[in-house]
Formats: structure tokens, C-alpha cells, sequence
């Protein structure tokens, strides 16, 4: 498949780590997976593409079942072309969270039973069957949104206790997991300053501690909970005895909350993009865990005012920060649900079926990294050629549905018709009825 030239920046990057064979068939699956609006199988985007896939069907499939290529590397690569072109400098936000792909099948490689986060309530827990990916996404703000684009770059499958027992393999949390992530990203790009925001769920002692361990460059925020064992830093070492590895007992969180009389009112950044009025208080301290240590922090409580959200308590590894900053960052973690929700929605996440490990680690960890792919594209893409997209009454933003619109549209135009012969009768139609074509093949939602 011969893509257009303003992919050529981006394909040059990932074509290096395939062989020359399985690299056109990758980049046929590729420019498949984006035109497609049904089902992500293998069969489904050979049907999309039609002759311009030639050979066997087995010969696509084998490029996720066994064709020798990293999915780290590819990863990385894809991190290191969007760093370069849209977070050149500055502190890169990283976000992270899990998202759970319902999968059918008796011998699907590591398919459990997951909490769903999304169908679930504090009352009633809905449970799915398939996979649950631990994603870390870069934060971007392209200048045609009015949001930040979380972009999925660095993906690990969660397994169960039960399958790595079967498995004899050691357990790893999906908080484990994550440093990982992490850990890649320091090793990687050794120049860059991160900030990892997530949620609860990342919001562990281990995961501050590892922050904490590398804080010149990595920094978290997240939620606390409202009884953390917080302590003062111990006092210098008298010369009798074992040195204390604690000081005084501070306070827990919600005790300062509850007994402080007047909260320091303040508008912040919230969920969305807006603007909310809180109140707020703050304090710093050492969180204690037995046998790890003592990590710095500063947590502020907030209380919404409008009275629709519920109370919260956010820290951060950089004491440094101010309560609003520390607000600020934690609603910027809102854009990766958006993010899940669009892959869904536009890119068929849970649709794959492949059941093999390979295929299990490669096809849907792929689908999720095609959502910045296809923003990276996007955002590449000429203004004229920027078309295609849903408009309303006070619509000012650019979604990911008109940036799917438009990349398909101009894949359609530039790259699969050229390809056909059929260009110069397709350019004979009138305006009205190649607008009707454009409009079918490359929906907006």
C-alpha cells in the first residue's frame, strides 16, 4: 500500500522495525483498519481494501501470530515522533488508567474475569470476560482543540492471579505494571521531565515510592485515601539505638478536613476543560508504609461548591506544587476515559478475534495505539485537507470523529482511488455526487 506523502514522516519511523515483506502488509492492515467501520478482523479489512491486498489471507494474519517485531519498539518509536513533533520541550504529562476488552472464547491467551469500571457502582459490580490493558498515554494539546488528546503510546495486558499461578509466573499488579511503563519511558528518553497523573488505582505507596526514587525527573499525582498513616520526617539520629525511620504522627486527611473551619475558596480547571469554584484545604507530610519507607507529599482536600461532585483528596510526589496546579493535573486524567470511549466508538476496540498470544499481545494493543496515529495524521494534514467533520450550532472544537473523517477521507482520495485507476472517473462526477460518495465511505461517526 503506497500512502500519501504527508504519512511519509510517520511511516518512515515504524517501517524500520519490520522486514520489507511483513512491513506491506503491516501498512495494509493499517490503512484497512482506519477505513474500516466494522469490525477490526483481519478477513473484515481485506475486505475493506479488496485487490489492493494481494496474497493469501493467512499471509495478514501471520503478521500478528508470528512475525518477528517488537511491540515495545514500535511503541517507542511512535512516543519518540510524537514527542518530537507536538511536545518538543517541557515537562511531558503522561496518563495513565486500564480499560477492560471484552473478548469471546473458550482458549482466548489471557482472557479473565475483570471488573467492568464503567458498567459498575459503589453498590452493584459488573464483571466481563476478556482483557484488561494497563495504557499510559501522552498528553497533547494540538491547536485545533480546545482539550488536551490523551495518545496511547505504551500498552501491557494485566493476567490474572489465577492464570499466572496456572502459568507459574510472578504476580504483577496492574500498578506494577505501570511503572514498567514508566521505568521504559525514563530508559528511553533520558533528556525528558515527566508527570504521570492516575487514578486511585495508581495512586499506590509503591507507585509513589518508585516516583519518589526518580523525582529530578518523574513526579505523580493522584488520589489519596482520606486515612493515609502520614507522618512528620525523623528526627536526627541521637547515637543510642535503631535511627527512627519515622517521625510524629501528622493528622490523617480527613480529620484536617473535617475540623477545618473555613476552606480556602478558588477557582481551578475541572473535568472537561471548565471551570469550577472549590474549596480547599492543604497540608504536606511524609506517608509511612511498613517496611518501605517514608515518601514526601503534599494533599489537598476539595469540595465542589456547586454541590454535584463528590469530595475528594489529591497528592502529589512535588510538595512544591500548589493545590490548584495539583487539581489542575488530576482533571487532565478525565481526557484518557474520553479517549477509551472514542476507541470504542470510532476504531473498534473489542472487536478483534484472534486468540493466540502473539495475536492477543499484538492486535488490540495495536488498535488502541492507531488512535494517535491517527491524531498524529491528522494533525499533519494540511488545513484545506482537514474535512469531512459533523458541524453544529456552538460547536467550536475539533473531535477525534472529525479527525477520523477526515483521515479517511483523504486515504480515500489520495491513496485508494489513485491506486484503482479510478481517479479520472471518479473526477468526472458531479461535485454533488462525490461529496455523497465521500460522505458514505468516510463517515464521521
Amino acid at each position: 500500500m503506497i500512502l500519501p506523502p504527508e504519512a511519509h514522516p510517520l511511516v518512515q519511523v515504524l517501517a524500520v522495525h519490520f522486514t520489507t515483506p511483513t512491513y506491506q502488509r503491516f501498512s495494509t492492515l493499517l490503512v484497512g483498519a482506519m477505513l474500516t467501520t466494522g469490525r477490526r478482523t483481519v478477513a473484515n479489512l481485506l475486505r475493506t481494501l479488496r485487490h489492493l491486498a494481494p496474497g493469501h489471507l493467512t499471509t495478514y494474519q501471520r503478521v500478528l501470530s508470528r512475525a518477528p517485531w517488537s511491540g515495545v519498539a514500535l511503541g517507542c518509536s511512535l512516543t519518540r515522533f510524537l514527542l518530537r513533533h507536538f511536545v518538543p520541550d517541557g515537562t511531558i504529562t503522561l496518563i495513565g488508567d486500564d480499560t477492560v476488552d471484552g473478548h469471546k472464547g473458550k482458549h482466548v491467551h489471557g482472557k479473565a474475569r475483570h471488573r467492568d469500571p464503567v458498567r459498575s457502582t459503589h453498590s452493584y459490580t459488573t464483571w466481563r470476560y476478556g482483557h484488561r490493558w494497563v495504557v499510559l498515554a501522552v498528553l497533547v494539546k494540538f491547536p485545533f482543540a480546545t482539550r488536551p488528546w490523551a495518545l496511547p503510546v505504551l500498552i501491557d495486558l494485566y493476567r490474572s492471579e489465577e492464570d499466572n499461578r496456572k502459568h507459574n509466573r510472578p504476580h504483577r499488579t496492574p500498578a506494577q505494571l505501570m511503572c514498567r511503563l514508566l521505568r521504559l519511558m525514563l530508559i528511553r528518553f533520558p533528556d525528558r521531565t515527566f508527570l504521570f497523573v492516575g487514578d486511585s488505582g495508581y495512586g499506590t505507596h509503591a507507585v509513589a515510592r518508585f516516583c519518589h526514587r526518580h523525582r529530578d525527573r518523574l513526579t505523580l499525582v493522584s488520589k489519596l485515601h482520606p486515612d493515609a498513616n502520614l507522618f512528620d520526617p525523623p528526627p536526627p539520629y541521637s547515637g543510642r539505638g535503631r535511627p527512627r525511620v519515622k517521625g510524629d504522627r501528622l493528622p490523617k486527611p480527613r480529620h484536617v478536613a473535617m475540623t477545618t473551619p473555613v476552606l480556602i475558596e478558588m477557582t481551578v480547571n475541572w473535568y472537561g476543560g471548565g471551570k469550577r469554584r472549590v474549596g480547599t484545604v492543604s497540608r504536606s507530610g511524609h506517608w509511612y508504609k511498613a517496611g518501605a519507607g517514608l515518601v514526601p507529599l503534599r494533599w489537598v482536600y476539595v469540595r465542589d461548591q456547586t454541590g454535584t461532585h463528590r469530595e475528594e483528596y489529591f497528592f502529589t510526589t512535588d510538595p512544591s506544587f500548589a493545590p490548584a496546579e495539583i487539581i489542575a493535573h488530576y482533571a487532565s486524567r478525565w481526557n484518557i476515559e474520553t479517549t477509551f470511549q472514542e476507541l470504542r466508538a470510532h476504531l473498534g476496540l473489542e472487536t478483534t478475534r484472534g486468540w493466540r498470544p502473539k495475536t492477543v499481545l499484538r492486535a488490540a494493543p495495536c488498535l488502541i495505539g492507531l488512535y494517535s496515529v491517527v491524531a498524529e495524521l491528522f494533525a499533519l494534514l494540511p488545513e484545506e485537507k482537514r474535512v469531512g467533520g459533523v458541524s453544529w450550532r456552538g460547536k467550536a472544537d475539533v473531535s477525534f470523529s472529525d479527525a477520523v473523517c477526515a483521515v479517511r477521507r483523504w486515504l480515500w482520495a489520495e491513496a485508494v482511488l489513485p491506486q484503482t485507476g479510478a481517479t479520472r472517473a471518479f473526477e468526472k462526477l458531479p461535485p454533488s455526487v462525490r461529496e455523497l460518495l465521500f460522505t458514505t465511505l468516510a463517515p464521521a461517526a
